[in-house]
């Protein structure tokens, strides 16, 4: 199959230049994030199929599984190609399926960064992002232990989750944020604002849930008749307009089906008219 250039190219923090369409390693875990996949000589397949398709930029988290994520994808790509990003997450624990805590004390992130470069099999994280802000340690305790963690060489690059402009900027006083992973797509643009933000100043937005179009999937809708007419499928036209929105957007659809991924990633080959374009963006 074809995946022209993945959506393009983009430079994290202007000097980590990763595939715009990305892999969200989320899915390849057991049901609610918890434990073993069901099938896991399948999600090795997805991640080394991933790569042999051009994508160069990976995403998890220690709370995925927790840790299943993180020994996949070593387990089926370490030692990794030379152009081959991994980010990853920490700052939310798990005591359960669908259960998710925030902690940002700095002891606790620098454990997982340590544990994390060991999962992963890397002397140094590319990404390394707080999952969440934890309200009940104070921000510049939070953000300063990443800003260590880069000058001791341990990450690269340093992102946010789940923030607003006003986290942003000041969580911006204590280190450089390089990205911001938001919810956002079709359905949901809550993070609007923050996506401008992020256009504005050079920050990567990775849209987390990047394919949820629920009831806008029906054909007898704006994307089902898109779809339609592209010869493409929903998500893959969701997933098209996420690239077209901004150059800034990195998407990182997952899954845990080779035939799922070879789906999504064919959304770099949809190109949208202006038309299109705007009937989608209009749904909001």
């Amino acid at each position: 199959m074809s995946t022209p250039q993945l959506g393009g190219r983009f430079k994290i923090g202007q000097t980590l230049e990763v595939s715009r369409l990305g892999f969200g390693a989320m899915r390849i875990t057991g049901p609610g994030v918890w434990g073993e996949p069901k099938d896991r000589p399948e999600a090795i397949r997805v991640l080394r199929r991933a790569v042999e398709l051009g994508v160069d930029f990976i995403d998890t988290a220690d709370s995925y599984g927790p840790y299943v994520s993180e020994e996949l994808i070593a387990e089926a790509l370490a030692p990794y190609k030379s152009q081959v990003r991994i980010a990853t997450k920490a700052g939310l624990v798990r005591t359960g399926p669908n259960l998710w805590l925030p902690v940002g004390r700095p002891e606790y992130i620098r454990q997982e960064a340590e544990m994390s470069l060991r999962r992963l099999r890397v002397e140094r994280l590319d990404l390394f992002q707080l999952h969440r802000i934890d309200p009940k340690v104070d921000l510049a305790e939070q953000i300063g232990v990443f800003a260590e963690l880069q000058t001791e060489g341990k990450i690269d690059k340093f992102g946010l989750s789940e923030v607003n402009v006003s986290e942003i900027e000041a969580a911006s006083k204590f280190a450089k944020i390089d990205t911001v992973q938001n919810l956002y797509n079709l359905s949901n643009r809550g993070s609007e604002a923050v996506l401008q933000y992020c256009e504005t100043n050079g920050i990567g937005f990775i849209p987390w849930f990047p394919i949820q179009t629920g009831q806008l999937a029906k054909s007898e809708g704006t994307v089902g008749k898109i779809a339609a007419e592209l010869g493409a499928t929903p998500a893959q036209v969701a997933l098209a307009w996420l690239l077209k929105r901004s150059p800034v957007v990195l998407p990182i659809p997952g899954t845990s089906s080779v035939n799922h991924l070879e789906e999504n990633l064919g959304a770099a080959a949809i190109e949208l008219s202006e038309g299109q374009f705007k009937a989608l963006s209009d749904l909001a």
